[in-house]
């Protein structure tokens, strides 16, 4: 989880810098060609401002969420956030491991899925035995947790 807090941080910090240092100068520079309604470089550095500050606004939110996440209150017998499925997958008689992460860890090719993705979702509060099925954008498929880890085991 500290991961995630520093690369959110870090994004924050590298935009709050750009908002408060650079486009202000970019601005101030625009502004010097003159005529501020066919003034390319102006518009462009306008809107660049209003990217970043939508953007600076949408980690402090994200910030506040993963930082009230707290691991103590999550379930330790139930699929959440940290957990480890290993699933087992009906139509192609095959098992698959994924470990359940935020937005930020997300990375499918390496069995890390996101709990807001289409099979996290799916799978948040299941039990080990339960039977899953998800729509995907490929389409329907079935799954039975064949093995549940939560992040309790883990640690």
């Amino acid at each position: 989880m500290e991961a995630v807090r520093k690369k959110l941080r870090e994004e924050l910090d590298s935009l709050e810098e750009e908002l408060h240092f650079k486009l202000p100068k970019d601005i101030q520079h625009a502004r010097e060609f003159g005529d501020l309604r066919e003034n390319a470089e102006y518009k462009v550095a306008m809107e660049r401002q209003s990217m970043v500050q939508a953007r600076i606004a949408q980690l402090h939110q994200r910030l506040g969420e993963v930082e009230s996440i707290d691991i103590s209150k999550l379930p330790i017998d139930r699929v959440a956030y940290g957990s480890s499925v290993v699933l087992f997958d009906v139509e192609k008689e095959e098992k698959i491991k994924y470990r359940l992460v935020t937005s930020e860890e997300s990375d499918p090719e390496n069995g890390l899925i996101s709990t807001i993705s289409p099979i996290g979702q799916a799978l948040m509060g299941k039990e080990e035995g339960d039977e899953v099925k998800v729509k995907t954008p490929s389409g329907w498929r079935n799954f039975e947790i064949d093995r549940l880890t939560t992040i309790h085991e883990r640690e």
